[in-house]
């Protein structure tokens, strides 16, 4: 085997690339949340942080005291609204899910989201193992509803 300055460049610029990739992977990264006072009015309870496209913190989520019962997805949206909220995305209710499970009936809830295939059906949560499915929007299912206060 013939060793060429060509080879020994080629190689070079390998375990450039290669150690680049080992320091990009090896960084650590700093998160930086501002110190925030949140006032919550009787019966809220703060759900967490949701976070944007970037990774960056986005807005605060609170959960609204009240839930509606055997109601179909329309009017729970209605119902949120005349609370001050809104029904919860499927991100949000997967954090109502691990941080406030305990503040819901081991039930189907609607989320606000509708399906993005079919505008008949509407995604919900099941607070008892967690799954997020689709139902019709005619369906009765609970509902919560939720603020969000920016960061």
């Amino acid at each position: 085997m013939t060793i060429t300055l060509e080879a020994i460049k080629a190689e070079h610029t390998k375990v450039t690339e290669m150690i680049a990739a080992f320091e990009k992977q090896s960084a650590t990264t700093e998160y930086r949340v501002a110190a925030a006072t949140i006032s919550l009015a009787a019966g809220e309870r703060y759900a967490g942080i949701i976070l944007g496209e970037n990774g960056e913190a986005d807005y605060h989520l609170i959960l609204l005291p009240g839930e509606a019962e055997e109601i179909r997805w329309e009017d729970a949206g209605k119902w949120a609204a005349e609370r001050g909220g809104a029904l919860p995305t499927r991100r949000e209710q997967s954090l109502l899910f691990a941080n406030l499970k305990g503040e819901f009936q081991s039930a189907w809830y609607w989320s606000g989201q509708q399906h993005e295939n079919d505008s008949g059906w509407a995604w919900f949560q099941d607070f008892y193992y967690g799954y997020q499915l689709t139902s019709r929007k005619y369906d009765e299912l609970r509902a919560r509803a939720v603020r969000r206060l920016p960061i």
